[in-house]
């Protein structure tokens, strides 16, 4: 069933709220390390941990479909508990996806088994710019906002919550390729032929990121992430010239307008997958924090970014797949390198479906172990 604009699952969240509605955190682990602060323990949490791999997830995703699961907040807020109830993690992160922007402007987004998301009416020319339905946008996003506000009370305070959104440039090649891509050849294309119309679709694109992470901080979210999930498709230039303005950008208007709101800002994680040619540059954004795809040495990396920047990642999601020694012994050995100042322990990219549960019991162990 083809939905453009889903109804809201609940009530609307209110404009503004505060901490004080909200558990005391007990755990504050990971906003210390985002912030350059002393930690207990080296923080810990996993890209897609509320997933597949789980098999309580399936159960869930045998009797709803994929975005009835995100449009609900009941259901996320089920599914982005269940790591928690399994694993010591220090965060959880809203269960969610970053295509329900392009949902909420009027393209339709389907989840096939085996396929992944699929973008039926793909936009092919710069016109089709013209389907794309600015007005109202974040408020059809409001059941992300009440799905995070019910999961900060199902916390009771026990870690903090992460909001996330899709980056500008990635959202655009699902945009334009129709889903996932090998190449991004179609969206790449883009940016050589209709220039103009590109940097439009990147500049709708940034603002409803950046009123989209507004909602979200509003609603309690305490800590964001921004995914850049396709960064690996762009040369060092065109990283620079494309997506980091876009990049910069969502951090700068988002300040602005919490500031505007009288909301706190909170710590920023910026992922870019496959731009690690480019991280004295990140580094340069203002994000607290810098994702780490799993292709770069943690010394490597630090000596890149310097000393005022938090690192976050990178064990190769494939090592989860080792026997759990093996697997200690390459998680142990990944924190020594990063150290517990400035640092937060993750994949270099989310978890695949297929892990091994013990596997993610063992990282989480070796995390907290190692220092």
């Amino acid at each position: 069933m083809k939905e453009k604009n889903p109804p809201l699952a609940s009530q609307p969240i209110q404009a503004r709220r505060t901490s004080d509605e909200f558990p005391a955190l007990k755990n504050d682990n990971l906003l210390r390390a985002a912030r350059g602060e002393a930690v207990d323990r080296v923080p810990v949490w996993v890209m897609r941990q509320a997933g597949r791999y789980l098999p309580e997830f399936q159960e869930v995703r045998a009797k709803h479909d994929f975005f009835t699961v995100c449009r609900t907040p009941e259901l996320a807020c089920e599914v982005t508990m269940q790591p928690l109830r399994r694993f010591d993690l220090d965060a959880s992160i809203i269960f969610s996806d970053i295509l329900v922007i392009p949902q909420a402007l009027g393209i339709v987004v389907e989840m096939k088994p085996g396929v992944g998301p699929v973008l039926p009416e793909p936009l092919v020319g710069p016109a089709d710019l013209e389907r794309l339905n600015q007005t109202g946008a974040i408020d059809r996003l409001k059941y992300v906002g009440d799905a995070i506000t019910m999961m900060r009370h199902m916390l009771d305070g026990k870690v903090p919550l992460f909001g996330f959104t899709g980056a500008p440039w990635t959202l655009m090649g699902y945009m334009i390729e129709g889903g996932g891509s090998k190449t991004m050849s179609k969206a790449k294309a883009w940016l050589t032929d209709h220039p103009e119309a590109s940097q439009k679709l990147l500049d709708i694109l940034t603002d409803q990121v950046v009123d989209y992470l507004v909602m979200q901080i509003k609603a309690g979210a305490q800590m964001v992430q921004v995914f850049e999930s396709s960064a690996e498709h762009l040369s060092k230039e065109q990283f620079l010239s494309v997506s980091l303005p876009c990049l910069r950008r969502i951090r700068s208007d988002l300040l602005r307008k919490l500031g505007e709101a009288n909301v706190p800002a909170v710590p920023m994680v910026l992922f870019a997958k496959g731009a690690m040619h480019s991280l004295p540059e990140q580094a340069q954004t203002g994000y607290e924090v810098i994702g780490l795809d799993w292709t770069i040495d943690p010394e490597e990396a630090r000596g890149l970014v310097g000393p005022n920047v938090t690192l976050q990642g990178n064990l190769d999601p494939q090592d989860m797949y080792k026997p759990q020694d093996e697997l200690r012994e390459l998680v142990l050995t990944m924190v020594r390198k990063f150290g517990k100042r400035r640092y937060i322990a993750n994949l270099g990219h989310g978890i695949t479906p297929a892990t091994p549960v013990e596997s993610m019991t063992t990282l989480v162990q070796a995390v907290h172990d190692a220092l």
